[in-house]
């Protein structure tokens, strides 16, 4: 995939640049051992003019995730939202993914930079997952242990787990991988939260272990404007798969459903469950063609 071409443009440390005229330093920190912090934020042409979608709350995590990790975070978040319209006017991008990502200065130290850079971009992304049900297996990688590293936080390093169960998963033939924690309850995939239902109820695993997603709040405030119950708890293997059905959700992603976990099959059908239910109020908040955030 071309993310970007010979006009692309770029937001690089409050300049808008030519994507193929930025430069960054071989030295960096960042290039180096993966400390950095970013964001996956989405942008929907709606029926007034292209939204980005809670723009402030995926700005306001990577101030975050900054602070979690000793990373310096010296910019305004307000500016920083009217650099990405900006961004994506130049860009002539009406639905698009955009990327913020908080990198290092030059050093080889193990020790957190003085100094940082910023830098926004965007394309065209259809749904990271695609949008039919997807086959899934339990991936033999783990998450982290949260003592090991600040788990709540969106840094670059983290991803490394993500691509080894993702690619490990796709080499067995399978979509897409579920990630236990240290403590062998399902935590996530390498890339979205998880939600699983059964019974008329959806329990997701709870805090702690896995990144809150800004897309998972979502879902838990969509159910709350919609009477769904949703319960936070640890959450074994078993009870996935004895589940009714399940799906991913993320920005990323948006809203996906699973048929397979492993053999076993869900039964229920995609479009009778509440994850089909959440998946089209969710379509519809982000196009703005239902108000749910008047309520919730």
């Amino acid at each position: 995939m071309n993310y970007y071409n010979s006009n692309t443009i770029i937001y690089l440390n409050g300049q808008l640049v030519k994507a193929s005229e930025a430069k960054t330093d071989l030295y960096g920190q960042s290039l180096h051992y993966g400390f950095a912090a970013f964001e996956g934020i989405r942008a929907y042409k709606t029926h007034n003019a292209t939204r980005i979608f809670k723009a402030r709350e995926h700005f306001e995590r990577l101030k975050r995730s900054c602070e979690l990790t000793g990373i310096p975070f010296t910019w305004n978040i307000d500016d920083l939202i009217r650099q990405s319209y900006r961004l994506l006017e130049l860009n002539n991008l009406k639905d698009a993914y955009i990327r913020p990502l908080v990198f290092s200065e030059p050093q080889m130290t193990l020790v957190a930079p003085e100094h940082t850079s910023i830098m926004l971009c965007a394309w065209e992304w259809a749904a990271y997952l695609g949008d039919r049900q997807l086959k899934v297996c339990i991936s033999p990688f783990e998450r982290p242990n949260p003592k090991s590293i600040k788990i709540e936080a969106k840094i670059s390093g983290n991803y490394v787990n993500s691509i080894l169960a993702t690619s490990d998963a796709k080499n067995k033939g399978f979509d897409e991988a579920i990630l236990l924690d240290a403590n062998g309850f399902v935590a996530e995939a390498p890339g979205a939260n998880i939600f699983i239902e059964k019974g008329g109820k959806l329990y997701t695993p709870a805090k702690g272990n896995i990144l809150p997603g800004i897309t998972r709040a979502t879902m838990i405030e969509l159910c709350k404007v919609l009477d769904i119950e949703v319960i936070e708890k640890e959450i074994t293997v078993d009870f996935l798969k004895e589940a009714d059905g399940s799906f991913f959700c993320g920005t990323a992603v948006e809203v996906v459903g699973i048929h397979t976990i492993d053999e076993t099959v869900y039964r229920q059908r995609w479009r009778d469950s509440i994850g089909a239910t959440l998946q089209r109020a969710y379509k519809n908040l982000v196009l703005e063609k239902v108000n749910y955030e008047v309520i919730i």
